[in-house]
């Protein structure tokens, strides 16, 4: 009697769970679309190479771009190397 009701809780439990989401950050591309609204689902797309080409696509929808927190160069910049100056005695 068991099993049959730890199966239905089992079961139950995975039919109701949501789906689980993708990462919606791209690493390689600077700039992000966020799409807000029911009409189109709320997302984000990081796949635009710059701020004209996801204006572009944002045209006419209710969305946004940004600048994408995840994008791998923006961490790769090399910081500028500080001289250690001799003392003077």
């Amino acid at each position: 009697m068991l099993k049959p009701v730890l199966a239905a809780i089992a079961l139950a439990a995975l039919l109701t769970s949501a789906p689980a989401r993708a990462q919606t950050y791209d690493p390689r591309s600077p700039v992000c679309l966020q799409v807000f609204g029911e009409l189109e689902g709320e997302r984000m797309d990081c796949i635009f190479r710059s701020f004209p080409e996801c204006q572009a696509a944002a045209s006419g929808r209710p969305a946004t771009c940004l600048m994408n927190p995840y994008f791998a160069q923006a961490a790769a910049r090399p910081r500028p190397k500080v001289r250690k100056q001799p003392h003077a005695q």
